[in-house]
């Protein structure tokens, strides 16, 4: 049976029937309909609809524009029940709203359990609204995504940007902290203090307290990796329950905020030095790769429509035209392998492209099912230009073979295979490398020809363990 966090505050922060919450949450986007780009990240109050909604609803209008790239959603709030020490993730295999079922990114919380003063601590979760609020605008606003959602309790501004550097992704990642801002002061005195407090989230000032915003933890968090990305976060609007629901004599603030998604553009026509040589890629560039390969999968086996990818918003390294392998392994045994020697379009158009052959078109193996999905490991392999290798004998070739570094094409005729450099860990030896390779090409195993044609490349490869959402 599922691990399910059941909701909460459904019928008290907001309606409780899904006619009626549907209702209310497309009536208050509406309200603030907008064709401005969606952000990276956003942050939003999270007290009940007829307090905050709109406010929130300025932030999730532009978070709508999204909805056919965005297929993650990293959730913190602060916890208001629960008294604790770091960041609590959830054991839970989905959130439960009244609008259905948000499933949980379990692989990117096993990763993140690994970092320091992160653990899983349901009770945390279990009564919180701070991020329970936020799901009903999410389903209306996405079309499907899964969820990380982060409960953040006693906690260090660093810790929050550990956390979120390991999982910011690409424009297929959406964060969204929520907070509300000052608690309980008059009507003037809480739009002087909640002016001060923009002021200073615009400053991506990372030591903002709980008396500024209730949220300060994830907040400050998230400030600090904006400073350290050299991103800015602009205020959407700012009032208080005075303004909505509430007498003015004791108000509670809320801000929306918006952080632009950073646009990277490739200026055309300049030649890339680096094409020849294998692809560096960091570490959130590789998990974006793996994430973006993973949903690929995931909606294919749902039946949703294929994720576009904004190509311009991506890093330069991963813009550029290079190929790759996406390799699919289940219990430790080859489940698919698709790839391409040659450059033909963008290196995330091309890892998506693979991973969907890979799971669906192998001719070796049956279709990939949902029941399999949670058990394949993912591995990306993102190839160097082929060079060809002058060699005059079986001989000069196996002696210039770097075994673990090089992959290798052998081409006679109509016959070509490679190997890619991983297949070193299976055949160390480059006499049954190479005596293997020839097979797979369809040649004798032992023997040479004039004819044949060999090249090698490099590749930067990297792996995900299991992919459960």
């Amino acid at each position: 049976m599922d691990a399910v966090r059941e909701a909460a505050v459904a019928g008290q922060f907001y309606p409780g029937k899904a006619a009626q919450l549907k209702h209310v949450v497309d009536n208050l986007l509406q309200e603030v309909a907008t064709d401005a780009p969606c952000p990276k990240a956003v942050v939003a109050p999270h007290a009940g609809y007829i307090y905050s909604g709109p406010i929130a609803a300025q932030a999730y209008a532009r978070v709508g524009n999204g909805a056919q790239q965005i297929s993650r959603v990293i959730l913190l709030g602060p916890s208001h029940r629960v008294g604790f020490s770091g960041i609590a993730t959830s054991s839970a295999e989905f959130y439960v709203s009244p609008l259905g079922r948000v499933p949980l990114d379990l692989a990117a919380t096993r990763e993140i359990n690994r970092l320091p003063g992160v653990a899983v601590l349901d009770e945390a979760h279990a009564k919180e609204h701070s991020l329970e609020v936020h799901l009903p605008f999410l389903q209306r606003c996405l079309q499907s995504f899964s969820l990380v959602p982060l409960v953040v309790g006693q906690a260090e501004a660093a810790d929050v940007a550990r956390v979120l550097d390991t999982l910011w992704g690409g424009p297929e990642t959406l964060i969204v902290v929520s907070s509300d801002l000052s608690h309980f002061l008059r009507y003037p005195e809480a739009q002087k203090q909640d002016a001060e407090t923009s002021r200073l989230i615009e400053a991506r000032h990372t030591h903002i307290s709980g008396e500024q915003a209730c949220g300060c933890k994830p907040l400050n968090g998230l400030l600090q990796v904006l400073r350290q990305r050299d991103l800015n976060i602009s205020t959407l609007a700012v009032n208080n329950s005075g303004d909505t629901a509430g007498d003015k004599e004791r108000v509670v603030g809320y801000g929306a905020y918006v952080v632009e998604a950073p646009v990277v553009w490739k200026p055309a026509g300049v030649a890339d030095e680096s094409a020849a040589e294998s692809s560096s890629l960091n570490t959130s560039q590789r998990q974006q790769l793996l994430h973006l390969a993973r949903n690929t999968i995931l909606r294919r086996l749902r039946g949703e429509r294929e994720l576009q990818i904004p190509l311009e918003q991506y890093h330069p390294e991963l813009q550029r035209q290079m190929a790759s392998f996406v390799t699919l392994n289940r219990h430790g045994k080859l489940r698919g392998c698709v790839g391409n020697l040659a450059s033909s379009r963008a290196l995330v158009e091309d890892v998506a492209h693979n991973a969907a052959a890979a799971a669906f078109k192998d001719p070796r193996f049956e279709p990939v099912t949902l029941t399999e999905y949670a058990e394949l490991e993912l591995h990306i392999s993102v190839l160097s230009e082929p060079r060809r290798l002058p060699v005059t004998s079986r001989q000069d070739l196996l002696e210039r073979l770097r075994p673990g570094v090089d992959g290798v094409i052998l081409q006679q005729g109509d016959h070509r295979a490679t190997y890619l450099p991983s297949v070193w860990e299976q055949l160390s030896d480059p006499e049954q490398f190479v005596s293997e390779l020839r097979r797979k090409a369809g040649l004798p195993r032992e023997g040479w020809s004039a004819e044949m044609q060999v090249s090698i490349y490099t590749t930067c490869e990297f792996s995900s363990r299991r992919t459960l959402f």
